[in-house]
């Protein structure tokens, strides 16, 4: 089992609207730095990108009443990285929560970078989700 940590920010908008606006994965580039440079480009039912450390294939969740905007990342290697990430209601706004997988053989320090990178990408949505 993998060491699991949630990772989530604040939102001042409905939890509907956030979710129709960031679900699609053509959306995750604008906030998603990992795809900010990439461009994707549609594989049947996935996804390819070009990711921090080459080319990447990712499997998005669908449309969905329940916020879910799960995904896995396939790094070509043999390694698939699966990405919890859920939008729910807070009252008048939402919360936006990523669980960040430990993978085996990282190390703390790279851990702790990942977790830096959500949290300034989540920065990134907020910002742009309460525009």
């Amino acid at each position: 089992m993998l060491h699991a940590k949630t990772i989530g920010i604040s939102i001042a908008r409905p939890w509907r609207e956030v979710y129709e606006a960031f679900w699609r994965p053509e959306a995750f580039p604008g906030w998603a730095s990992g795809l900010s440079n990439a461009s994707l480009r549609q594989d049947g039912e996935t996804w390819m990108a070009q990711g921090p450390e080459g080319p990447i294939r990712i499997r998005f969740t669908g449309h969905n009443a329940f916020g879910v905007m799960d995904h896995s990342v396939d790094l070509g290697d043999g390694r698939i990285v699966e990405v919890p990430l859920r939008v729910i209601a807070n009252a008048e706004g939402c919360e936006v929560l990523l669980t960040l997988f430990r993978q085996p053989q990282m190390s703390d320090e790279k851990y702790a970078q990942d977790e830096a990178w959500v949290l300034r990408d989540l920065a990134a949505l907020k910002t742009l989700a309460e525009r």
